[in-house]
This record gives structure tokens, sequence and C-alpha cells, in this order.
């Protein structure tokens, strides 16, 4: 297998189709530092370049980890990390605000063991934070060069207008890559994000493609399953089979596992290549926990799906539609908060 490569939007910078996720990589996954470097050596090795992690992975751990494993190989390494979430307790410690990212990039830089980061992700939007005081606080981190380049994740197709528009009015760099959940079961970013994406020449680099281990294949149909281990254990409302919402991931995943045996690959190599198809889509993120997992992926890094099997998987779930909500995605505020949605009792009435 040779390695494929593309280039990240507009950055000239050339990455791996596969990128190596490291969120399973301390405490809330693999805790075996040496064997964790011992992962990402492989990878490296096997030709991928690209490696995707954050600062609130493991608290920060992820990023220790990476960072022990790129001594003397970081010049080799395309490295991305990701800022907003909570580190540590109290007020002004997460968000998208100018403080926050200054002082958060500079723990990131120490955790990684590195002087710059190619790729710095805000990791969710921040209705509390002016678009414009994210980017312009992210573009001088380039000029400094802190960043190479920086990027958002998991914005809904709007903000990601918005924020090129403000970019574009300001003067300021604009986001230059997006990711974005993407998998066989949650195809809804091909509806505008990523078409979007495509118009502004960004790079996309997508995540969960295995459904948070839904088309790890260990879930099927009538089968007993074990929700007190792995991903299950974590969240068991995911996977329980009684629950009705999640009856329509189970008859999906049985018409994709006979598209795989008819390929003769597995199910989680069909997920991954099936992500890697598209052509607004730049890199897969894919997060093993093992080396097992690894290997097991990158066999299918050659596997190429035509347009028959591209068909077929379209009939069994429709493009640009989600089966279920990609668990850990972002939620409007405008959906999660009933207060924006109703006005006073008083003013409901029409006269």
């Amino acid at each position: 297998m040779t390695m494929r490569y593309r280039t990240l939007g507009g950055t000239g910078i050339e990455v791996s189709v596969h990128c190596l996720g490291a969120m399973m990589f301390g405490a809330v996954g693999n805790k075996d530092h040496d064997d964790c470097v011992r992962i990402i050596h492989t990878a490296l090795d096997r030709g991928i370049n690209f490696i995707d992690t954050a600062d609130m992975y493991s608290a920060g751990e992820s990023e220790e980890i990476v960072g022990k494993a790129l001594e003397g190989r970081r010049d080799d390494v395309v490295l991305a990390t990701k800022v907003h979430f909570p580190m540590g307790e109290g007020r002004n410690r997460s968000g998208n605000s100018r403080r926050w990212i200054v002082k958060e990039v500079e723990e990131s830089l120490r955790r990684l063991r590195t002087d710059w980061i190619d790729l710095y992700q805000v990791h969710r939007p921040d209705h509390t934070t002016d678009i414009e005081e994210t980017l312009s606080a992210l573009t001088d981190l380039v000029r400094a060069g802190k960043i190479r380049a920086f990027g958002c994740s998991t914005f809904p197709a709007d903000e990601i207008v918005e924020a090129y528009h403000v970019a574009e009015r300001r003067g300021l760099q604009r986001f230059r890559t997006e990711q974005p959940p993407y998998s066989l079961l949650a195809r809804g970013i091909e509806a505008s994000v990523l078409p979007v994406c495509q118009r502004f020449g960004m790079g996309v680099l997508t995540w969960s493609p295995l459904a948070s281990g839904f088309l790890s294949g260990r879930y099927r149909k009538g089968q007993a399953i074990d929700l007190t281990t792995g991903r299950a254990s974590l969240t068991p409302a995911r996977f329980d089979p009684s629950i009705p919402g999640n009856v329509a991931k189970f008859d999906a995943v049985e018409e994709l596992a006979e598209v795989a045996d008819g390929l003769g690959c597995s199910l989680p190599e069909l997920a991954v290549a099936f992500c890697a198809a598209h052509p607004g889509v730049t890199s897969v993120i894919t997060g093993p926990r093992t080396m097992e997992q690894l290997e097991s992926l990158l066999k299918g890094a050659s596997l190429t799906l035509d347009d028959a099997v591209l068909d077929r998987i379209d009939e069994i779930v429709p493009p640009g539609t989600n089966v279920y909500h990609p668990d850990g995605a972002w939620t409007p505020p405008t959906l999660s908060d009933p207060a924006r949605r109703r006005r006073p009792l008083v003013e409901r009435a029409a006269g």
C-alpha cells in the first residue's frame, strides 16, 4: 500500500488521506503511553503524515503523548490540535475568546513539545464571542509564527459563511479547514457544509467515520450486545437495540454489511473508504485505540468504491441525511434552549 496525499485547502500543505486521530490516547482510551507511541510511529512508517489531537482529549494527556512520539520526527508531520472546551475549573478557561486562545495555544505548544502548530482549530462555535475576535486572535498567532493555519470544527454552514465574510471585510486570515462528523450513517454535511467548503476552497478532515463505533462490526441486529464494555459502556443509549431510535441504525448496518461482504472487505474498511471518496473531503480521521485497530484500518486504505457501490449506499442511506444525530456534534442554542424558541407567555397569542 502507498498512502495518497491531498492538498489541505489552499494552504499548499500536503496531507495523507488517512489522518491519525489521537482522541483515544490517554485516560479515556489507551492508558499505556509507550503503546500509544508505537501506534503513532507505525502510522508514520506506513505513510500517514497527518495527526489530529485536541487540548481537551484526556485533559491534555493526548497532546503529551503525541509530543513524546514526535520527538525527532516533528518536521515530517503535519500536526493539528484544537481549542474551545474547558480545561480545568474556573472562569475564562474555555471558549473562543482572544484571552483563552492566546493562553491555551502556549499550553498546547508545551504539551506537544513543539514551537509551532500546523493547523489550529476552533473545536466548536461559541456564541458568547464575536467571530471577529476569534479570527483576529488566530490571525495574530499566524503572524507570530505560533501556528501555520487555522480552521473550525463542527461549524454549521451558515457560520462558516459568516466567518468567511467577516475575515474578508476586516482583512483577517480565514478558516482554511473544517472538521465535521461524517459517516455512512451521518451524511447530513453533504447538504450544505461540504458544498460551502468546496465553494470557499477549504480543506475538510472528517471525524467519526465509524459512527462512534457503530460501524465497527461489533454491533449487529439480533445479536446480544454487551452494554458494559467498550464504547457501549460509555453511552449505552446509543447502542441499546431496545431503544426505538436505534432501530434504523441497526437496519442500515445490516444492509451496509452486505455491501462490505460483497466487496470482500470489512465494514470499517467500507466506512472509511466511503468518506474518502467524496470530492469535498481532504482527509479522514481514524482514531485507533490499539495497534490491531490501526492495522485493520490501514488494510482498507487501497479500497476503491465504484459508482455501483456508491449508488447502493445511496439507496440504504440517502445523500444528505442522518440516520441519527452524530454523537458529540454541536447543537445550535436556538434548538437546545427552549427560551430562544418561545415568546413570553403574554405575547404568544395572535389576538
